[in-house]
């Protein structure tokens, strides 16, 4: 009877696990897909819906985080610290990773022997994608961040500027005391408590999102389509994961730390990201794992926002690795001075460019015009291959934000490592309530 009980209990949890119900969403979400394409591709509005919901409180959560991060460590100067030194992490890293797409496209060339004709490619699904929008100039891009007003910047879900005014509104509060404005300060960390909450009333939807997300996916594009781009999809994927084992290395030189305990950790999270093919959809839960995992709370509130603009690791990767693709299926060789420009145009095209539309290809047909010998055209190359990449460029640049955040909360001495590795040393369910950081 005693044997029977622990078995069903454990039945119960595996059940109620949040990572293996989005797995089985996943599944039945490609079955159905498969089997019935365009009942598969009606469902597309399941995943946008737990999206949106999702969204809904990135905006507010972020801000309260920030200012209650910022006015519980009483200094502003760790602020500009830890800022100076997550931008410093993010060129690096990026950088990195776009040298990784390269060296990956010139010893796998996914893109020879195509052959292509660039007069032949019809070009107008672009410009369906990018709506037009062109690369933002150094000067557009830093008044972008500047809010028109506070309420434009939430009601538009634009996380620099909420970040930018979440900044200013706390080194007020600071300036004016918490003290004297208790009343203030409550509010705003109430308030980020309210939104967990119901950010915890929204998760409970995520397999019924994956399951859309999968459906629709599978529905629209279909299995045999993975085909025509094997051979880039495996370029892509397989640099990925060696930028990953990569970043795994650096997580445990820097911070003691294990990248596969971190996964485990997070692996809902991780999960609900592939099935949705949003990071955003996984934020504010993996805002809170960061900081039970012994970041504190303005590391946690500086970096990862910031990162989602500024640290596009898997972003960059494909970048770099499509546009030697696109080179290579029009019979184009790119000399090393003309992969150097393509590394420092990437540079400057792949930063802020979260939440633009079309971003990918309106980064690609710079980096096209700027190298000058890549026809415009062979963007639309890539047209077919865009939407299976999502799920790399989802998981690295969400693991790649998380590692930043260790990294940089290490290096200004917010990270408690020995709350870090109790944390992650211990199943997610087993971690005791009293260990969750205090919000």
């Amino acid at each position: 009877m005693g044997a029977a009980a622990r078995t069903t209990g454990r039945t119960k949890r595996v059940l109620s696990s949040l990572f293996v119900q989005v797995l089985v969403a996943a599944a039945l979400g490609i079955a159905v897909g498969h089997v019935w394409p365009d009942v598969g591709a009606a469902l597309k509005p399941i995943g946008d819906g737990f999206i949106r919901l999702i969204k809904m409180a990135i905006a507010p959560l972020v801000f309260c985080v920030v200012v209650v991060g910022i006015c519980k460590a009483g200094d502003m100067r760790s602020v500009g610290r830890i800022g100076l030194k997550a931008l410093v992490y993010f060129e690096v890293v990026t950088t990195a990773a776009l040298v990784l797409g390269l060296v990956a496209g010139n010893l796998l060339q996914p893109g020879a022997g195509l052959d292509v004709d660039p007069a032949t490619l019809d070009t107008t699904g672009v410009e369906e994608k990018t709506h037009g929008e062109q690369v933002p100039g150094p000067a557009e891009f830093v008044l972008h961040m500047i809010p028109e007003s506070a309420v434009a910047a939430f009601a538009e879900n634009e996380l620099l500027q909420v970040l930018l005014f979440a900044v200013l509104f706390a080194a007020g509060l600071l300036h004016v005391g918490t003290t004297r404005a208790p009343q203030v300060f409550a509010f705003v960390e109430q308030t980020g408590e309210v939104i967990f909450t119901v950010v915890g009333y929204v998760m409970r939807l995520a397999p019924l999102a994956v399951f859309g997300s999968m459906a629709y996916l599978i529905g629209e594009y279909g299995l045999a389509s993975l085909a025509t781009y094997a051979k880039l999809i495996a370029a892509c994927y397989g640099a990925a994961l060696l930028f990953c084992v990569l970043l795994g290395v650096l997580l445990r030189a820097f911070t003691g730390l294990s990248l596969l305990r971190f996964l485990r950790y997070t692996r809902a999270e991780f999960a609900l990201a592939v099935g949705t093919a949003s990071s955003e959809a996984v934020m504010p839960r993996m805002m809170e794992k960061l900081e039970r995992a012994g970041c504190r709370k303005e590391a946690v509130g500086l970096v990862v926002p910031t990162g989602y603009s500024f640290n596009l690791d898997g972003a960059s990767l494909y970048l770099s690795l499509a546009t030697l693709f696109m080179a290579q299926a029009v019979g184009v060789e790119l000399d090393l001075g003309q992969q150097v420009t393509v590394v420092l145009v990437l540079v400057l095209t792949s930063k802020g460019m979260a939440g633009v539309p079309g971003s990918a290809f309106i980064a690609l047909s710079a980096t096209a015009s700027a190298v000058g010998v890549i026809p415009v055209a062979a963007v639309a190359l890539m047209l077919g291959a865009d939407r299976f990449m999502d799920t790399m460029r989802v998981v690295t640049n969400l693991l790649g934000n998380c590692v930043a955040t260790f990294v940089v909360s290490k290096w200004d001495g917010a990270l408690d490592q020995d709350r870090a590795r109790a944390v992650l040393a211990a199943p997610e369910e087993d971690v005791p309530a009293s260990e969750a950081a205090p919000r």
